[in-house]
């Protein structure tokens, strides 16, 4: 952090407080579909008869439920640990928490989502159309929210 504050001539604590704003951004970005994609599974499960699609279709729902509700809990986590600390002087300890609370949220975000696209294929299209249409946006997801940054990343220390 020291060599960001020094290029950009900002101290550290200036940094804490850019990374901290980027970081709400991002979440601001990210809860709007996960409360949309919620939303939906939330009302689903009172107007469809899941039991009546079978075992399949009952897992699948659960499975995308628990994993959307679970990306809330996560996403919204920073929320909560900077309460708890508010003017402790922890305003580090933060963005890091928040860092990889956001990135564990994506992660769960994306089982939500692929798992959403699985249910709804299954029943518009079939199983096995359904099962790749899941793959393909598994591996959308896969490479767009992890592989290209990661090997961005690794580029950029070289």
């Amino acid at each position: 952090m020291e060599q960001t504050a020094q290029a950009r001539g900002e101290t550290p604590d200036q940094v804490l407080d850019r990374n901290l704003n980027e970081l709400l951004q991002e979440l601001r970005v990210v809860l709007t579909g996960v409360q949309i994609l919620f939303a939906f599974l939330l009302a689903l499960a009172f107007t469809a008869d899941l039991a009546e699609r079978g075992l399949f279709a009952t897992t699948v729902y659960t499975i995308t439920l628990m994993s959307t509700a679970c990306a809330t809990v996560v996403l919204i986590a920073p929320v909560s640990f900077h309460r708890t600390v508010f003017r402790r002087q922890l305003k580090e300890q933060l963005v890091a928490f928040a860092d990889r609370a956001l990135l564990v949220g994506l992660g769960l975000l994306l089982v939500g989502i692929t798992s959403a696209v699985l249910l709804v294929l299954d029943v518009v299209l079939g199983r096995w159309p359904a099962i790749a249409g899941c793959g393909v946006v598994v591996l959308v997801g896969a490479v767009c929210w992890y592989a290209v940054p990661l090997l961005q990343r690794r580029a950029d220390r070289s």
